[in-house]
């Protein structure tokens, strides 16, 4: 059941948005909008506006767009019905009670019961480690470098020697013997029964983006096998769509985060002030991993030990995080092997240059590749720019693989003499035998798009909604020339005819169109549509600016219907004609097109 659209528009009206955005970011007023420090990426000059009169917000800086719910989307980590039912409690809204079946109601009441266990657990741990018992576990954490705050602010904690202690403590809460072998904090056979999975290990509780205790990680004191123990997986864990420390890097005031290998590597980062390292459970990184890491940045640093191991999985990252539609970019750690030791040797602030200088992601392969030949040997150094063409071949991008071409020539052009011309031929006589299956990575759908840079088309059509919706009362005088069928982007389109909807309807309201935008990248994308600008100086500027963006909508438009024309349709050839005459007629009376943004 999804909740009606007034009752989503009650919830939105009654939560205003320099309210709600003022509870997390500091806003100082300039004109009619509010602006301050973006809290979704790293900057040090405010681009981040709140915007009364539309109920938007808009960074001018990352893009981040939307009204209040997208909002606390975004800096909650909330789905859009999560968020509602935030804002409606704020507001002091009773939403309607949803019948829920029998089937839903008990999986519900499942995850809610394993997640109280996991929490009951976490909180058992973290006293154990503070006890006698845990005082060799103490000491562990406290060799390794970590401060008490540091050991709280992680909640790290200690499973003792004897193997049933945790299982006790929860069979006192009440808790049976089935949802406990659920959670996966337990073993189960014929002689021992029901025992604890963890014991003897110092123990790091995996949390989700919300806070919530979902699995655990344990370090075995002593030479045991296995060194690093975690959960299984279960109804409210799953690895491969979980990161270790996300929880709190998400709120990290940077504008990439750091992807390393385990609990000690985030821990020892963030405890050198470096928050926005995180780190993949015991598992290689997963498409599930970069889709997550995407909804929180466009930039990754991968900071995998520096052995043959740490350089194997950056490989395999690379082309995830690529997928995904994250840039990534590498960071060497020699002659140390991770960053605990990095940083215990050489500090901080050595290590932050480190992090400056990380290396292309695509030259990191090249020159990875490189150690693979014998690059004294004229057939090694064939081999290799071979292979360089076919790493070339997976940019979809022409001009990124252009630019590529050029960095790739730039590097080895002392060394060897190849020419940008050289490799160019090299990597299209490749594509005309077709790029081995193997080292093909296609883009997800519209990514390439997305690289493109914006044609002077979809500026116009985007800085015309953007007037619309800042000027409704020029409404009367773009109708007179424009449709939302002039608008040719898809998107562009639709939110055109809502908004005409909106203005037969008598008010032009864009953060309620938003509401029909609930997935948070769409929504972003739509309040980009209303915070395109232009400087404009004085009326004979905005006259100008008007009548060429009016203009090329509408030769767009034309242009658009002319590609799609089927050439047997004479009622069509006619409309087409017409359209023709009406632009030629509208170019001449360009001075005749005033506008008043009031």
């Amino acid at each position: 059941m999804r909740y009606s659209d007034d009752i989503i528009e009650e919830v939105r009206s009654k939560n205003d948005i320099v309210d709600v955005v003022s509870q997390y970011v500091k806003l100082t007023r300039k004109g009619s909008s509010y602006f301050g420090l973006c809290p979704f990426h790293n900057e040090k000059t405010p681009s981040f506006s709140v915007t009364p009169g539309k109920q938007m917000y808009y960074c001018f800086g990352c893009g981040a767009g939307g009204n209040v719910f997208n909002f606390i989307m975004e800096y909650e980590n909330y789905t859009f019905g999560e968020a509602l039912k935030h804002l409606a409690d704020r507001a002091g809204v009773e939403l309607p009670k949803i019948e829920y079946s029998k089937e839903v109601r008990q999986k519900a009441q499942e995850k809610a019961e394993l997640l109280e266990i996991n929490k009951q657990a976490a909180q058992y741990f973290y006293y154990q480690l503070r006890t006698d018992k845990g005082y060799r576990g103490y000491e562990y954490l406290k060799e390794r470098g970590l401060s008490d705050e540091t050991m709280r602010k992680f909640g790290l904690g200690y499973s003792d020697k004897f193997s049933d202690g945790l299982y006790r403590f929860l069979k006192s809460k009440g808790y049976s013997d089935e949802r406990l072998r659920e959670s996966g904090l337990f073993n189960v056979d014929e002689r021992h029964g029901m025992y604890d999975k963890f014991w003897n290990r110092v123990i790091f509780p995996i949390m989700d983006v919300n806070n919530r205790v979902i699995g655990f990680g344990g370090r075995v004191m002593g030479d045991a096998k296995p060194k690093y123990l975690n959960s299984p997986e279960t109804k409210i864990f799953d690895k491969s769509r979980n990161l270790y420390g996300l929880n709190i890097a998400r709120t990290a005031r940077r504008n990439y985060l750091i992807l390393c290998e385990g609990y000690m590597d985030v821990i020892a980062m963030h405890q050198a002030g470096f928050n926005n390292a995180v780190a993949s459970l015991g598992t290689a990184l997963t498409s599930g991993h970069a889709s997550l890491l995407k909804r929180y940045t466009q930039e990754v640093l991968l900071l995998y030990d520096s052995d043959e191991a740490g350089i194997r999985a950056a490989l395999r990252g690379i082309p995830i995080l690529r997928e995904a539609g994250v840039n990534s970019r590498v960071v060497s750690l020699k002659p140390y092997k991770d960053p605990d030791e990095f940083i215990k040797n050489m500090g901080p602030e050595a290590f932050e240059k480190r992090l400056d200088e990380a290396k292309d992601s695509f030259l990191f392969r090249v020159s990875v590749a490189e150690d693979e030949f014998p690059m004294d040997e004229p057939q090694g150094q064939n081999r290799f720019f071979e292979r360089c063409a076919e790493m070339l071949l997976e940019l979809k991008d022409e001009l990124e693989r252009n630019l590529y071409i050029d960095a790739v020539v730039k590097i080895y052009r002392g060394r060897y003499g190849i020419s940008s011309e050289d490799l160019r031929k090299r990597v299209n006589t490749l594509a005309l035998k077709g790029t081995p299956a193997e080292h093909r990575i296609q883009p997800k759908s519209g990514t390439s798009e997305k690289k493109k840079r914006e044609s002077a088309s979809d500026t116009s059509q985007k800085l015309m909604l953007t007037w619309l919706v800042t000027y409704p009362g020029i409404f009367d005088k773009v109708a007179q020339y424009l449709t939302p069928e002039d608008f040719v982007v898809p998107l562009y389109r639709e939110v055109a005819q809502m908004l005409f909807q909106q203005r037969q309807e008598g008010e032009v309201n864009p953060a309620r169109l938003l509401n029909s935008f609930p997935d948070s990248e769409e929504q972003r994308e739509v309040a980009s549509l209303f915070n395109a600008s232009i400087h404009l100086e004085n009326q004979q500027e905005q006259d100008r600016a008007f009548a060429d963006t009016l203009l090329r909508i509408k030769q767009e438009s034309l242009a658009e219907k002319n590609r799609n024309w089927d050439p047997m349709d004479l009622q069509g050839l006619q409309k087409l004609v017409k359209a023709k005459k009406e632009l030629e007629d509208l170019g001449r009376k360009r001075q005749e097109l005033h506008i008043s943004f009031e």
